[in-house]
């Protein structure tokens, strides 16, 4: 039988950091056979039935996409390969006259689905509209615009071959999908061919060539971006953003343009609660783990948004989905990028277990080591800056979230309380939300609660 690349999600020529098996061996079912690692996790590929390897068709460094052929096995009992194709894995090949819909999904920090993505994907048949601040018509819609598999060489009049997730994304960077070469399965465009031809200024030219360097096209009203010549003004150096950076930009300029954000700054008299995190880690020190302040943001977040439900929910179109459930993320710095981690059950789990979990999925980020799963569910994030300083900032919110915790470093500062100024260690708040959900008032009143919590750790209990 042949064994193909399975479903790896919204991810095209992911490189093959590991061969683990080679012709001649024997495996059972489920053993691994390849390790790829995309640019936010690695991910072994399975035997999907024990038999013999026969002839190894990668090597490490080759980049493969869902459909492409890794190996052949002779099954046992003796089936051969022509037979064991046409039976079960015919339908695992790319279809060479129809694209793959693996792209249906634009992926974002949080590795979450979002509603305004999938409300967008309806405007297939117009690629010039630019998007508006409209949340769409909700997931269900877009769902089955994802479900259709369009014959090739039919987009919008143009002879090209790319999934929906390809083009969406050519349509927020003003990207002409005629001019793009595709580096994927059978010149498939991918949306890092999308974005390589928006850096070089929007495609390879009918040469193969790298087309003359053009500014994106600005959304309407809007004058068109500067084009400047760095060079005639002193040495410049270009550099190659890292995957994920590339991947994160669209989602993120998205977020920005369809999400109407405020932010709300507060301040939370953290005095105590550092003292009771010192004397936690003093009494675990031989347990291994390591209380930080972001697990008990974490978990005061929890209870905050139990008190304040529309925090912890996602617009559905004109209807708001309540979550019974505390999954959050929190955003971990890697070498690579921003990666956004997700804790379940926040509000279920100890301060110990939370903070062995943040320090197992923080590592697993910074080695490139994340599972898809890890990154999904997120009902809310804490994006933490403390170790690093700043005063206050304006995160985006994580879409479909509808808001997200910024955190700065603490600094010791002069409170008047009694009718004396004692020193008080201060802990900055920035809390951005969603106008269209929650008012002033609203988130206010949240991040009171929650300076209210971290201001005696004993109420987290409560």
């Amino acid at each position: 039988m042949k064994v193909t690349v399975p479903d790896i999600g919204d991810f095209d020529d992911v490189p093959v950091i590991e061969v683990l098996v080679a012709a001649g061996d024997t495996v059972a079912a489920e053993d691994p056979l390849i390790v790829l690692e995309s640019d936010k996790a690695s991910m072994e590929v399975p035997a999907p039935a024990a038999g013999v390897v026969g002839e190894v068709a990668v090597k490490v460094g080759d980049a493969v996409s869902q459909g492409d052929l890794i190996l052949t096995l002779e099954e046992e009992g003796g089936g051969d390969a022509d037979d064991a194709d046409h039976d079960g894995e015919a339908d695992a090949a790319p279809d060479a006259d129809a694209p793959d819909d693996d792209e249906g999904d634009e992926p974002d920090s949080g590795g979450t689905s979002d509603p305004a993505s999938a409300g967008q994907e309806e405007q297939q048949a117009a690629p010039d509209e630019a998007p508006t601040g409209s949340s769409g018509d909700g997931a269900g819609d877009g769902d089955e615009v994802r479900s259709e598999r369009p014959p090739a060489g039919t987009f919008d009049g143009d002879d090209v071959y790319a999934g929906p997730g390809a083009r969406r994304l050519a349509r927020q960077l003003g990207v002409d999908l005629g001019a793009v070469e595709g580096s994927g399965p059978k010149g498939r465009i991918t949306k890092e061919d999308v974005t390589a031809a928006a850096e070089s200024g929007g495609g390879a030219d009918a040469s193969g060539g790298a087309a003359p360097a053009a500014a994106p096209a600005a959304p309407a009203g809007l004058p068109p971006w500067p084009e400047v010549d760095f060079a005639s003004f002193g040495p410049v150096e270009v550099v190659e953003r890292s995957r994920i950076t590339r991947i994160a930009a669209p989602a993120l300029a998205r977020n920005w343009a369809m999400i109407p954000h405020v932010t709300q700054h507060d301040e939370a008299d953290i005095t105590a609660l550092e003292s009771f995190r010192t004397e936690v880690n003093a009494a675990h020190a031989d347990e291994g783990v390591k209380v930080t302040m972001v697990s008990l943001l974490l978990k005061a977040c929890a209870a905050t948004l139990r008190a304040f439900p529309e925090f912890n929910s996602s617009l559905d179109g004109d209807r708001l989905v309540l979550k019974r459930y505390f999954h959050l993320g929190f955003a971990a710095d890697t070498p690579q990028g921003l990666l956004v981690p997700v804790i379940r059950d926040v509000d279920r789990k100890g301060l110990l277990e939370i903070a062995r979990e943040l320090t197992e999925l923080s590592g697993a980020a910074r080695e490139g080591k994340l599972s898809r799963e890890q990154m999904q569910g997120g009902t809310f994030t804490i994006s933490s800056l403390g170790g690093i300083g700043g005063t206050a900032f304006t995160p985006i919110i994580n879409a479909p979230e509808v808001a997200i915790l910024g955190v700065s470093r603490s600094a010791m500062k002069p409170v008047w309380q009694d009718g004396e100024f004692v020193p008080r260690l201060m802990l900055p708040l920035s809390l951005s939300y969603d106008h269209r959900v929650v008012d002033g008032a609203a988130a206010a009143r949240f991040t009171t609660h929650l300076a209210d919590l971290l201001s005696d750790p004993r109420k987290m209990l409560l």
